[in-house]
């Protein structure tokens, strides 16, 4: 009996979880259609703000006011991307943005000749994408976070500042309205930073299996209607539209120089300068870049999974009981209630599973895939539970390489 008041307690856990105020689980916090776009509405761009109108002559009627839209620079950080280059840049070179623009791509010490293709792609387009060499990196600061900080450098040079940043990754594409939506929802919304999470590829099994997982697993920790209430600060760095005033008050990309997970820091120190936050799941910005095999994903995962925890060895081992408790116990519950013919045991795992690939549907059909991936969330979960105990693993042993630089937090 008491196996079966330990798998009924795992299906409560769930029921509070499908309940809980910041519903997590759904994927309706997405980003409105760009105004003036094809998707969009045709009335006049709320981000916009209205120049003063021309006097009418006698007679005629009365003329409307210009749209001015704000200025924006986009700072691609970018390290040994020369690869996928081909395949995102065109993209921001493509937007239909009616107001200033300016992108900037700054090369991260690449050793694959990505400033050479960067320039190569540059060549057409409705807006050029000026190439920087970044400088060494200084000791204490993280590659990307040193990338972008020179990009912010050159664009707010010479008391021209943008009055708008968008930081976005060399791996994601944009369509052609995507600046365009993100400046007007940002405007309209009165929000200082808006976020996208990018759609990540989702072709191989393992992406299949671990991609929708990872979504899920960051929308659990911040649900992205408690970012947008001031509740928990958060960012996706794969797009990230930053009003510079407010970048600035808070110190820059410099406030938070050595962040491994980079994004959610930068967002905890805009908001704690009063910034008001704004994160949603992304329609096609989308990103690029492959993930074919187990080893790919589990590099990326464990590169950071440690830091989420502050390095803290109780806090790993209470995530690893946490997540085997609330994520392992009803599979193992249906199986064991059935192979010991104990109906109610197999009952109680099998609501408990229920549920959580209840939770789960909304992110696997958001990802374009059938609902029986939906029942594989156990087996993602005990692997991120492997990577996270990895992670600690690497942390100890010496640190965490990504695109050949070692990490390493205090």
């Amino acid at each position: 009996m008491i196996a079966e008041l330990v798998a009924f307690s795992a299906t409560a856990i769930w029921v509070l979880l499908l309940l809980a105020p910041g519903r997590y689980w759904t994927t309706a916090v997405r980003l409105p259609p760009a105004p003036g776009s094809d998707t969009g509405p045709a009335a006049r761009p709320a981000a916009a703000r209205p120049a003063a109108a021309r006097p009418a002559g006698p007679g005629s009627a009365v003329a409307r006011p210009a749209i001015l839209w704000p200025s924006v620079a986009v700072v691609v950080p970018a390290r040994n991307e020369a690869d996928l280059l081909p395949l995102t840049l065109p993209s921001l070179m493509a937007q239909d943005y009616p107001g200033p623009l300016r992108v900037v791509l700054v090369d991260d010490a690449s050793s694959d000749g990505t400033a050479e293709v960067a320039a190569r792609c540059s060549a057409g387009g409705r807006a050029g994408v000026e190439v920087l060499e970044g400088a060494p990196r200084p000791d204490g600061w993280a590659g990307k976070l040193w990338a972008l900080h020179q990009g912010i450098d050159l664009c707010c040079g010479a008391g021209a500042s943008p009055e708008w940043v968008l930081f976005t990754d060399a791996d994601v594409r944009h369509p052609p309205g995507s600046v365009r939506a993100l400046v007007a929802a940002a405007v309209s919304e009165g929000r200082d930073v808006v976020s996208l999470m990018v759609r990540l590829r989702v072709v191989t099994a393992w992406e299949r299996l671990l991609v929708p997982a990872f979504v899920y697993f960051f929308a659990q920790l911040y649900p992205f209607r408690w970012v947008a209430s001031g509740r928990r600060p958060a960012a996706a760095g794969g797009c990230m539209l930053v009003r510079t005033e407010v970048l600035e008050r808070a110190g820059g990309v410099a406030a938070v120089r050595d962040a491994v997970i980079d994004d959610v820091a930068l967002a905890r120190a805009l908001a704690g300068s009063g910034a008001r936050l704004w994160l949603g799941l992304a329609d096609e910005v989308v990103s690029v870049r492959p993930y074919p095999g187990l080893g790919d994903l589990w590099s990326m995962v464990s590169r950071s999974a440690y830091t989420q925890l502050r390095c803290s060895p109780a806090l790993l081992a209470l995530t690893v009981f946490g997540l085997a408790w609330v994520y392992l116990l009803a599979p193992v519950a249906l199986v064991a209630g059935v192979v010991g013919l104990r109906p109610l045991l197999a009952v109680a795992g099998a609501s408990a599973w229920l549920l959580m690939s209840a939770t789960y549907l909304p992110i696997v059909r958001y990802h374009r895939l059938g609902p029986a991936w939906a029942l594989t969330l156990p087996v993602a979960a005990a692997l991120y539970v492997a990577m996270t105990v990895d992670s600690a693993r690497l942390h100890h042993s010496g640190g965490v390489y990504w695109k050949g630089r070692r990490y390493r937090p205090a």
